[in-house]
C-alpha cells in the first residue's frame, strides 16, 4: 500500500462529500436519515480552509479523508474519519487516524477525542482508544472514545 497525506483542496468539497455519503450509506441503519437530511453531510468550507482536513491518496485517487479539529479544553476531536467503501480493509483509516494523531499531539494535545459509529467501535478500540461515555449525536446516541496521545 502507497499512500499520500496532504492537506484537502477547497475544490474537493463535493468530491469529498459524496465520499463521505457512500461510506455512510452502507449502513441501512442510517440510511433513510442521511437521504432526507443530505446537510448532515456538509464539510464545512472553513475547516478546509483552516487546514483541519486531510485527504489520503493512493495511485493518485482519494481513498479517504478525515477531520481533526482543536477542542477549547486544548485537546483534540477526530471529527470525521470516512474511507471509501471499496477500499474498506486495506489500512486506509488507520493511516487517516494515525495522521490526525500525530496533527493533534503537534498541537501539544494529549488525547484525541471521538463519537464512534457503533460498527466502528472495534476498529478504534484497535487502535487504541478506549470508552469513555456517551454523546447525543443528531440521529441517535453514539459511544465516546478518547486515545492517549
Amino acid at each position: 500500500m502507497s499512500e499520500v497525506i496532504r492537506p484537502a483542496r477547497l475544490h474537493e468539497r463535493e468530491a469529498l462529500e459524496d465520499l463521505q455519503l457512500q461510506a455512510s450509506l452502507m449502513w441501512l441503519e442510517d440510511r433513510a436519515n442521511l437521504l432526507s437530511n443530505p446537510d448532515a453531510i456538509d464539510l464545512p468550507v472553513d475547516q478546509i480552509a483552516d487546514g483541519n482536513v486531510y485527504v489520503c491518496e493512493a495511485d493518485g485517487e482519494i481513498v479517504g479523508f478525515g477531520v481533526v479539529l482543536p477542542r477549547a479544553d486544548g485537546e483534540a476531536e477526530l471529527d470525521g474519519l470516512f474511507v471509501r467503501p471499496d477500499v474498506w480493509g486495506e489500512g486506509y483509516g488507520r493511516v487517516l487516524l494515525e495522521h490526525g494523531a500525530a496533527t493533534a499531539k503537534g498541537w501539544g494535545a494529549k488525547s484525541l477525542h471521538v463519537i464512534g459509529n457503533e460498527r466502528a467501535l472495534e476498529f478504534y478500540k484497535a487502535c487504541g482508544f478506549v470508552a469513555n461515555g456517551m454523546a447525543q449525536t443528531r440521529f441517535r446516541p453514539a459511544p465516546t472514545m478518547v486515545r492517549a496521545l
